[in-house]
């Protein structure tokens, strides 16, 4: 309970941000009780928390190919501590391995920042859905501008038929809505899953260096490549539409800005950087790095170069 009510102040904002995007969308000529205005209420939710963490998605990238990096030297530091399970050598191994994290200022955590930082909105919006039904009959008190007329109206929206509060779970106590929910739910959970699968295969395949491909931790990228979206899409059955809708947007959101990324700015020595240095012509080289195409080169010599005057007799 306790915990439920440090989420307060997050509900609070997330009820807001809904509350004035329904009333935008709704100036602009959008049915107030419709459920595709509430939807899109979720949808502006997801792009405004998305650009307020811009900056720590950059730290995010920062981490990452910091972490790629090292990834050879942490599985030479594994490989001195192979078989040996004492506590005086795992000791020494995490000790060392801080140490390194230390002297390239970099961080695992921070790669999961973006993530931490959404889960309490996440479980926000979560009560805030949950509790609409309560707002709406009076048992439960308003959060932000959300009493119980916003409520009741956001309530009763459909999406396809759905309402927004509505779970997998839930849809067999209302018959008439039963059907409809169940295939909204299903139809977002494989959504969900999917861009999530497609976000981390994007990265995996083709922003991540040879060396971060290979050892204990290619190997553990890549269960959780499948694990992640299976557990998302489990536990999506317990979810109401809005958060699945939030959650399938963000996916979207993120795939495109990790597809932006990749192609403007790819990890050194991945397979991204090699597609973009083919692009802008230049050839990369396994023991001097990137050189440029031997034509262009040759053509940018010659534009830049004098020509030499020539006698007659020698013309």
């Amino acid at each position: 309970m306790d915990f439920y009510k440090l989420l307060y102040p997050i509900e609070w904002v997330v009820a807001w941000i809904m509350y004035l995007a329904h009333s935008a969308l709704t100036w602009i000529g959008l049915n107030p009780a419709s459920g595709a205005t509430w939807g899109l209420s979720v949808v502006v939710l997801v792009v405004v928390i998305r650009i307020i963490l811009i900056p720590l998605f950059f730290k995010q990238i920062h981490a990452q190919r910091g972490m790629q990096q090292l990834t050879p030297e942490l599985q030479a530091i594994q490989k001195k501590y192979k078989g040996k399970s004492d506590p005086a050598s795992r000791e020494a191994q995490n000790r060392e391995t801080m140490a390194l994290y230390k002297k390239h200022g970099t961080n695992p955590l921070a790669s999961c920042l973006p993530l931490l930082v959404q889960s309490p909105v996440f479980l926000a919006l979560f009560q805030v859905l949950r509790g609409l039904t309560q707002i709406a009959s009076g048992a439960l008190g308003p959060i932000g501008p959300i009493g119980r007329e916003v409520a009741h109206q956001a309530e009763t929206s459909q999406i396809f038929g759905a309402p927004l509060s509505a779970t997998f779970a839930s849809a067999g106590v209302d018959p008439g809505l039963a059907t409809s929910t169940r295939i909204v739910t299903i139809v977002l959970i494989v959504a969900m899953a999917a861009t999530l699968f497609l976000t981390q295969r994007q990265l995996t395949m083709k922003n991540m260096p040879a060396a971060a491909l290979e050892g204990q931790a290619a190997q553990t990228q890549k269960v959780m490549l499948y694990v992640m979206p299976l557990v998302m899409g489990f536990s999506g059955v317990g979810l109401p539409i809005g958060v699945l809708l939030y959650w399938t947007t963000t996916n979207i959101w993120s795939m495109g800005q990790q597809f932006y990324t990749i192609r403007r700015m790819p990890t050194p020595g991945s397979r991204a950087e090699r597609e973009r240095n083919a692009r802008r012509g230049i050839v990369d080289d396994a023991t001097t790095g990137p050189v440029e195409n031997t034509d262009v080169a040759e053509t940018r010599a010659r534009k830049g170069q004098r020509t030499q005057p020539v006698r007659k007799n020698r013309a």
